[in-house]
């Protein structure tokens, strides 16, 4: 390719070349101020989205603008016999140069593409309570180009790099139904009385403020418990009783969930209804002690 453009030098004349010269000044210039032009358009669109500052990201543009002058005086340096070697020299430069410009910013655009799909794909929104993987869970409080801060449970803020979500599973507990079906597990010994249990696990959920009636119509009709209690498991030492327990949302499901733990051991205990816990029984026996005879 570098042949072709030098033979294609050689037969251009003096005139020819200047012309040459200056129309490639020309056109890196206009096709500089057209790159620019789209991209402010594109990022302004996206910033609008993220209601993000669309001044923090020209550092982009600047960078295509200096890439394309980069190459336009290489070529026109390459243009000129007398300064040949100085192109030669400042197109090994860019070529290092950009590679080590695009090893830096890999990151720094993952995040601002991810970024991106985040706005069009709609995996949450502002507001929305999400797990990302198995580490952070919260409400989410921004979502910028670069990252999206969520709060946690703890009132802390936790900025997360898009790239980094962009790789995770999501779940989202605010899409289209909040509400929460929660397991509250209780194990009773093999002595205690399983149906007393069942109604005293159904009474203090209905009593709660939180509980939130998820039955259909027909499970209405059908007189389903609103509370439903199984019994799930037959352990060495206690039957394990599962209750499904509906709540509004995961908010409300949490608080739910703590309060009928403590409420259901309190009413246990004054019922009588033995909570088993791991213990053992030692026996000693006391071996008869040996008599000795003198003689």
């Amino acid at each position: 390719m570098i042949e072709t453009f030098e033979a294609f030098l050689k037969n251009l004349g003096v005139g020819y070349k200047l012309l040459f010269i200056l129309g490639t000044i020309i056109s890196g210039f206009l096709i500089s101020k057209l790159i620019q032009f789209f991209m402010s358009r594109m990022l302004k669109k996206a910033s609008d989205l993220l209601k993000v500052d669309p001044t923090n990201y020209s550092f982009l543009k600047n960078a295509v603008s200096f890439l394309i002058f980069t190459i336009v005086v290489i070529v026109v340096f390459y243009s000129i016999p007398e300064l040949k070697n100085v192109g030669i020299s400042l197109m090994a430069s860019a070529g290092i140069l950009a590679a080590i410009l695009g090893f830096a910013s890999q990151q720094a655009f993952s995040n601002i593409i991810s970024g991106i799909f985040i706005v069009i794909f709609k995996p949450f929104h502002v507001g929305d309570f999400i797990k990302i993987g198995e580490l952070h869970l919260g409400t989410v409080e921004d979502i910028t180009l670069r990252h999206t801060v969520i709060k946690n449970p703890e009132n802390r803020r936790i900025i997360i790099p898009n790239s980094v979500i962009s790789s995770e599973t999501i779940l989202n507990s605010s899409i289209t139904d909040a509400k929460v079906c929660s397991f509250i597990e209780i194990g009773i010994s093999y002595s205690s009385n399983i149906d007393k249990a069942i109604e005293i696990i159904q009474n203090q959920a209905l009593n709660h403020p939180n509980f939130y009636d998820n039955r259909t119509e027909e499970e209405k009709e059908e007189n389903i418990d609103q509370v439903v209690v199984r019994v799930i498991n037959l352990g060495d030492s206690s039957v394990t009783l599962r209750a499904y327990v509906w709540a509004e949302d995961s908010g409300k499901a949490f608080v739910a969930k703590c309060d009928l733990l403590k409420s259901i051991k309190e009413q246990f205990d004054r019922d009588g209804i033995e909570i088993p816990f791991p213990h053992q029984t030692v026996y000693l026996r006391q071996e008869k002690p040996l008599t000795i005879t003198q003689i």
